[in-house]
């Protein structure tokens, strides 16, 4: 068969890829026999933006030459050259930034011993073409349609992705699915949501992400090489795994895991995490790859927006200083303590905590020492009791409010943030404190604190008249 004269038969840019078919499954080398003058020009002459690793096409050589090697490429071309399938793709690939390939896969009914044929036609795109996005198979049109429709719920934040990671376990038949939060700044993981099925023997992903996880997600971008995401279906998916990240492959398959579908969740340029799915069922592997493509976006925008929101919340809530909560939080913690409602009968402890020397320190030392200071205060508060317990009230005034506690327990926890305070240099208190058997009192409580604190003060500076403001 003159395969040349069949590729020029194509007006876009097209090649022929033969794939060797090894059986059972099994494939060896997959090479680019030829192209179409439209398809060597995208070679040779690339846009500015979509260029390959070589500028010169050569007749018959390992795809590899021209872009680093891709599963999900190596994939298609084998169900189509060998299983005589035809496919479409729309995706854009990590290697080519801000490029979107419109890609056909078509079967050719030609072989030579054990090698299979196939034609890769591809539409370059340098910016997304929505509508071709919505053309979406009837399987992964619901798909993406429930995972919409749960991200318009009502619910809680992290109940809702809850119930959007469950979906999307049942979806694909999976032991486990996940979404994995990275912040690249404090280097670290965090687990959003998460499902596991039932009897599996997998566990949660809580287990593995200790201090050095960071390193490991981090090393995925370099597993995916390039492409929009790495789809693992079978051992031989698994040996281009081990050869290229070898510490995830041994932890990966010791942890049970058999397949994945690993996608990243970026917003703009920003990676924010990743989403899988682990042990699926590998006839839908497909069917998960086109709606995490899909979707992705989607999801990322909800959670940027998330993480924004609850950033501003902190900022709003927190004192930037000494990390503990500001005045604002406090004022309308004791609005919501003030309420008359169910929980009335429970009891408030108040305790007013007032930093004796901040002036002296700031004076004598510069208010580098006396930020210093500020923040060994709140430490050794925040040895004693939980942070949003602790607000500070004003320069060197702390406020602790603390709800179902006894007033025993309040005297102790008073003598120890005065023994805790020893630790550091310069962290003395004047603590003024009030026990309230109903948490509506909480702003009787406040005022009775206060004086006493005032009153501790006092009796601090007739000691040391030398340290008073």
């Amino acid at each position: 068969m003159d395969l040349q004269k069949y590729v020029d038969g194509f007006g876009a840019m097209t090649c022929i890829v033969s794939v060797e078919n090894l059986g059972n499954g099994k494939r060896g080398k997959f090479r680019i026999v030829t192209g179409n003058k439209a398809y060597i020009d995208s070679i040779e002459n690339p846009a500015p933006g979509a260029e390959l690793l070589i500028q010169k096409f050569t007749p018959n050589q390992e795809y590899t030459n021209y872009f680093t090697r891709d599963l999900n490429f190596e994939e298609y071309c084998y169900k189509a050259a060998v299983e005589k399938r035809c496919l479409n793709s729309y995706a854009t690939a990590e290697r080519i930034q801000g490029v979107w390939f419109n890609m056909v896969f078509l079967p050719v009914a030609y072989e030579e011993g054990n090698l299979c044929f196939c034609t890769y036609t591809m539409e370059i795109n340098f910016e997304a073409n929505l509508e071709r996005m919505a053309s979406l198979p009837a399987d992964v049109t619901s798909n993406v349609i429930k995972i919409c429709l749960e991200l318009r719920s009502t619910k809680e934040f992290n109940e809702m992705m809850n119930d959007v990671i469950l979906d999307v376990r049942n979806m694909f038949d999976a032991e486990h699915c996940c979404i994995l939060l990275m912040d690249s700044f404090e280097r670290k993981c965090t687990v959003l949501c998460e499902a596991l099925s039932e009897n599996t023997v997998l566990t949660t992903m809580n287990n593995y992400n200790n201090d050095g996880f960071y390193d490991i997600a981090d090393s995925w971008k370099d597993l995916i090489a390039g492409s929009n995401c790495l789809v693992v279906k079978d051992e031989h998916d698994m040996e281009v795994v081990r050869e290229r990240n070898p510490a995830w492959y041994d932890s990966f398959t010791s942890a049970h895991g058999k397949n994945i579908i690993l996608f990243p969740l970026k917003y703009g340029e920003k990676l924010l995490g990743y989403i899988w799915a682990m042990n699926y069922d590998i006839a839908k592997a497909t069917s998960i790859k086109e709606t995490f493509e899909t979707t992705a976006s989607i999801l990322a925008s909800a959670i940027s927006n998330y993480l924004l929101m609850d950033r501003l919340k902190v900022l709003s809530s927190k004192d930037i200083l000494t990390g503990v909560m500001n005045r604002n939080e406090m004022n309308n913690y004791v609005d919501k303590l003030s309420l008359d409602n169910a929980e009335s009968g429970i009891s408030v402890g108040v305790v007013f905590a007032d930093l004796n020397g901040l002036k002296r320190v700031n004076d004598k030392y510069g208010h580098n020492s006396g930020d210093t200071l500020l923040k060994n205060a709140a430490k050794v508060l925040e040895e004693v009791f939980d942070t949003d317990e602790i607000f500070r009230a004003g320069g060197d005034e702390f406020t602790i409010i603390v709800t179902g506690i006894t007033e025993e327990e309040l005297s102790r926890l008073v003598e120890a943030v005065r023994e805790a305070s020893k630790k550091y240099e310069h962290v003395c208190f004047a603590i003024g404190q009030c026990y309230e058997d109903k948490r509506t009192n909480v702003r009787q409580a406040l005022r009775i604190a206060d004086e006493r604190m005032y009153e501790d003060k006092q009796k601090y500076y007739d000691q040391h008249p030398e340290l008073k403001r």
